[in-house]
Order: structure tokens, then sequence, then C-alpha cells
């Protein structure tokens, strides 16, 4: 077992760091698991620092999630508890392609046959690529067998294959031993499903990144796939729209419900806010949409109110100089000038409404235009002087 922590440090930064590896003996049930993780996280003392916990989609994660949470004071988790579990996102977009790619295994067989002939030996991998280099093909890319369990090896070895496809023509006459040429409707199967992979491939390879931040870009690219795939139904190739099908099956199962953390993530972002939201729901959810967006915006007030409440506890801290005044303050002070007790009382109330009000300032702003390289962590060290408790 691998533990990776990723944390915003002091300079808004993000970091990404491996703590720990673990061996776990057999057999890896719940139990065994969340002991091994639960002693990791007491020994580097964050167990009461934890916001997430992302782990592979499995039935024994799950158990091990709750157990874990049942382990950890209920006052330290975001909403009791209820964001803390978070699935892969990228291992989710792996079981959604891989449903896709089951659709037109045969297609892609014939192709998987070819890729492993003409690799098996350096002695045809030569000859292969001599006779590309006769055609003028760019030899810009190696051939190259993919790994049936990890479906972005299959585009690469997709996209490759194309590139040569007319080397594996010129060989089917020349090479006896070469017999599995893919057909017509192999390749144009190839070719119309590494056109709708593409986005898949780009969106797996954002999601796996740990130099920059993600969560607040997992909304727009979601439902960018979910279009794609409601346009992938209407496709006049029978074995698109079984592929697709078959994808909108697992995407319903996993992300027909957004995660919580993950709605957070995007209204938090200047650029989207809720508006996002508000615009994609109705294409996802029709006439619940109402509903659904509702959901996130309740659960963005009631983050904030948590996060209010550990703002206070901080202020009661404050050296007396920086001191909210309290009701009692006010009434001890009543004998001095009336306005100057009138400031404290106005001081002490308007508190009692700012993290609301918070929030409806920072919604009602107008959103950020869309820049590709704007960067979130630096926008809110600089507005964080402006919205604390955000």
């Amino acid at each position: 077992m691998t533990v990776t922590t990723h944390f915003i440090d002091d300079s808004w930064t993000l970091q990404s760091r491996i703590i720990k590896f673990i061996y776990v003996p057999c057999p890896h049930t719940a139990e065994t698991l969340s002991e091994a993780l639960m002693s990791c996280l007491l020994d580097w003392n964050i167990d009461r620092k934890l916001s997430t916990l992302s782990v592979d989609n499995c039935t024994t994660n799950d158990t091990m999630i709750h157990m874990i949470c049942d382990k950890l004071p209920c006052s330290s988790l975001m909403l009791g508890g209820d964001l803390f579990h978070m699935r892969c996102c990228a291992h989710i977009l792996n079981l959604i392609v891989r449903a896709g790619l089951s659709a037109i295994e045969t297609g892609i067989e014939a192709v998987r046959d070819s890729a492993a002939f003409w690799t098996s030996t350096p002695k045809r991998v030569e000859k292969f690529e001599k006779a590309g280099r006769q055609l003028k093909v760019p030899c810009t890319k190696k051939l190259t067998l993919d790994c049936v369990t990890r479906w972005n090896s299959t585009y690469i070895m997709l996209t490759t294959a194309l590139i040569y496809k007319d080397v594996f023509a010129r060989f089917i006459q020349r090479e006896f031993a070469y017999k599995t040429l893919p057909s017509d409707h192999d390749w144009m199967l190839a070719t119309k499903m590494c056109d709708k992979l593409k986005l898949f491939y780009s969106v797996t390879e954002m999601f796996s990144g740990t130099k920059y931040f993600t969560s607040n870009m997992y909304f727009p690219k979601v439902f960018e796939i979910r279009l794609l795939l409601d346009q992938c139904l209407l496709s006049n190739v029978e074995e698109i729209n079984v592929m697709a099908a078959n994808m909108v099956g697992k995407f319903d199962k996993y992300w027909m419900v957004i995660h919580g953390l993950l709605a957070i993530a995007n209204v938090l972002d200047p650029r989207f806010k809720l508006k996002l939201i508000e615009y994609y729901f109705p294409k996802i959810y029709g006439n619940d949409s109402e509903k659904h967006i509702d959901r996130v915006r309740k659960m963005c007030y009631d983050l904030v109110n948590e996060y209010q409440v550990k703002y206070s506890d901080g202020q009661d801290n404050m050296p007396m100089d920086l001191q909210v005044p309290s009701m009692e303050d006010v009434h001890e002070h009543d004998t001095m000038d009336p306005l100057a007790a009138y400031d404290l009382f106005v001081s002490s109330t308007s508190n009692v409404d700012g993290v609301k009000s918070e929030l409806d300032y920072y919604l009602e702003e107008s959103v950020l235009p869309m820049a590709a390289s704007f960067d979130i962590l630096a926008w809110w060290r600089t507005n964080g002087i402006k919205y604390p408790v955000l």
C-alpha cells in the first residue's frame, strides 16, 4: 500500500508527498487495510487533519473507509464525514472506458494481434520499421502492444497502429506468417473510437497530475464527457452506439450523483461559482436539475457555517486588542458615549450573519473570464483577506 498526501502549504503551493510504503500481509481484508492505514496516519499525526481519502473503487476499500471513519473524531471531518470517501476519478474513468471497449473487442483484437506479431522479436520490429520508411510513413512512434487492464495503453496502441495502416497491408502479401490483418471495418472502428476516446485520454492525464490543482476542473471535464457520450448514442455505427450505451451505464452508476466536495471545489473556482452547475445540470438531470443545484448550494452553506465555527473559535484566542467585542462588552460600556456603545453593538452583531453574507457576496460577484493559465491558489492567496472563511 502506498500512502500519498496532498496538501496546500503556508505559501499556497500544492504539495504531494509519499509518506509511506506499507507491506500488508494477506489476506487483504478491510480490517487489515484499515489497521495499516490508521497506524500510518497516527505515526504522522495527521489523523485529525484529513479532508478526504481517495482510493480505487472496490467493496473492500468501501468497507475500509467506513472503518477508518468510525475511528476518527467526527468533529475533525467535514460535514461529519459525508465528504470523506473519494473514489479515484482516474480509476472510475478506467472502468467507464473499459466497459465501452468490451463492446467492440473483436475489432480491437485484430489490431492487437497485428501489433503483437510485429513487436514479438527485434528482427520483426526492424523489418516493420524499414517497410514504414520505404512507404514514407513518419516513424515518430514505435508500434506498441497494450495492457488489456489499462485502457489508455489500448488507446495508444490503436492510435499508433493507425499511423502504420498501410504498412500492415503491405505485409499481408509479403509475410506468409502474418495472417491477422485488420479488416476495413476494423480500421473504421479504430478510427472512430480513437476520435471519441481522445477526450477520455486527455482527462485521465489531467486527473492523474500531481503538480497542479485538479478538483476544480472535475466538473467541466466530466460534463464534457457526458455530452460526448450522448452524441455517441446517436451515431449511425452500431458498435459505437453499444460502446456509448455501456459507458453511459457506468457513468450513471458512479457519477450521476456528483461527489459533494468536487461540487464545492467547482463553486470555489471564481471562474465558475454556481454558474457552471446551473448551466450543465439541466443538460444532465433535466427536470430534476433544480433539486441537484439546491443540494450543492445547501452543502456549500453548511460547510461554510461549519468553518465559521472553527474560525470564530480561533478569533476567541486572539490578543485582547484584536478581540471581537461581545454583547457583555456593549452593556459594560452603556455609560460611555452612546455612539461609541453603538459602534460596539454594530461590530458584535454584524458577525452573527457574517458567514452567510460572505458566501453570498462571493456568489453575487461576477465570475472571472476563462483563462487557461489561471492559478486558482494564487487567486485565493490574494483574496483570502476579503473572504477569510471561504
